[in-house]
């Protein structure tokens, strides 16, 4: 097992972006900008970006686990590197995702708490309704870890 930074041809993963966040355009405001890391383990199980937000806020833009290999870890193996590489560099660690009963929870188990919601981002923002667990999301709920 290991995480290794991809700096080049991020969009080789597109697929597996795909899966955290389901409109190209929108993967394309941050994939050039964001450091991408992926988690391999007998091939690539998951995918993390993280962008620097300014004011020691580094933001989780996409975390992403192939299908079958969803809830055995490797979310949250990502998220702890991504907490011990940046301590120390950071205040804040941010992820910002649709109100869901699947990922809110998930992002509570790894330490965060809520922070603050954009009205109407899903909405606004995508050319088609987003669906999760067979809730419409509208509105982006950020949630906040200290670093």
């Amino acid at each position: 097992m290991k995480i290794k930074e991809i700096k080049e041809n991020k969009n080789q993963y597109l697929a597996l972006l795909l899966l955290a966040d389901e409109q190209e355009d929108m993967i394309y405001r941050y994939l050039d900008t964001g450091t991408m890391f992926v988690f391999e383990d007998n091939g690539v199980k998951a995918e993390c970006v993280v962008t620097d937000e300014g004011n020691g806020i580094l933001e989780i833009k996409n975390i992403a686990v192939v299908s079958e290999y969803q809830g055995k870890g490797y979310g949250k193996t990502l998220i702890d590197f991504i907490i011990q590489k940046y301590t120390g560099q950071y205040m804040i660690l941010q992820v910002g995702t649709g109100d869901s009963p699947l990922t809110v929870p998930f992002y509570e188990k790894c330490g965060f708490t809520r922070s603050h919601i954009i009205k109407n981002f899903f909405t606004d923002n995508y050319d088609h309704p987003i669906y999760e667990c067979g809730v419409q999301l509208v509105d982006m709920v950020y949630l906040r870890l200290k670093l």
